[in-house]
């Protein structure tokens, strides 16, 4: 019998986990809170799966019986009976919290809660149920069809057999996986690119460099296949601006403390490739 997988949040990192989970055979439940949110979610998927048939990486028949596996909701009751269920809402950890304490009352005692968070402590968002031993971060990244990568991170009381099926559900839909062990906000990754783009940005602040040769230092001089800011556009400035801001009232770590230059970006709406203006023009 398939397994059955609630992925909470019909975004860009809730539609991508669901397209890869459904590929993989899973039975998935995509629950948004508006019907427009679930229509352009499924839109996505649709056309990423288009995307990977023209390609020859996946046949038309394969596609559609995945498509077929992926239902919409908004009501949270979908997930009841879900054997895994993955959080993927915006970064604010009173709706994670909500979300949580919520599904704690609905699922079944064995049902593995997952988030999908970049910046928050998983024992915050542990700590709104009852089973924060059943709770684990799980770290995608975006593109989801695309990136190799998933964090798996461990909360204060996460189980070993929790976190063992953590990686048997991200591994059983192609990804590698990492361990955070200790449940530091931003945990490995996050703190990783913050540290990068908030020294990046403040070497384009004081002038001591152009964004395209920061870039280009870090790509010829690093082989990083994106310079920090390039990625700081395609990501977000606002999320990397609240993922630093999260990390850095968290640690009280100086080098996590966002510059000036980010705050009046995302005040002018330049927050990247979004919005048509960031660190570069689009």
């Amino acid at each position: 019998m398939a397994k059955k997988l609630a992925v909470i949040g019909a975004g860009l990192m809730g539609s991508g986990i669901a397209q890869v989970s459904a590929q993989a055979g899973w039975d998935v439940v995509l629950r948004d809170v508006t019907d427009e949110a679930l229509r352009r979610g499924t839109d996505t998927i649709r056309a990423s799966y288009d995307k990977f048939v023209a390609k020859g990486k996946l046949a038309a028949e394969e596609a559609e019986r995945a498509l077929g596996r992926i239902t919409t909701t908004t009501d949270l009751d979908a997930a009841a009976d879900a054997d895994v269920v993955v959080e993927a809402v915006f970064e604010k950890i009173e709706v994670k919290r909500e979300i949580f304490g919520t599904l704690d009352e609905l699922v079944k005692d064995d049902t593995i809660l997952a988030s999908n968070t970049s910046a928050i402590p998983i024992t915050k968002i542990a700590a709104a149920t009852r089973r924060p031993e059943r709770v684990v971060g799980t770290h995608f990244f975006s593109p989801v069809p695309m990136m190799q990568l998933c964090e798996l991170v461990r909360g204060h009381k996460t189980s070993d057999e929790t976190l063992a099926a953590a990686r048997e559900f991200a591994e059983g839909v192609g990804k590698t996986c990492i361990v955070v062990n200790r449940d530091v906000a931003g945990f490995v990754t996050t703190r990783l690119i913050s540290a990068l783009v908030v020294e990046a940005a403040k070497l384009y602040e004081s002038g001591v460099a152009t964004a395209e040769d920061i870039d280009t230092a870090c790509k010829l001089g690093f082989g990083h296949a994106m310079g920090p800011l390039a990625t700081a556009d395609l990501t977000g400035v606002d999320i990397l601006l609240h993922a630093t801001d999260n990390i850095y009232t968290e640690s009280q770590d100086e080098k996590f403390a966002p510059p000036e230059i980010m705050r009046r970006m995302v005040d002018a709406g330049d927050i990247g490739r979004k919005s048509g203006e960031g660190f570069y023009r689009y």
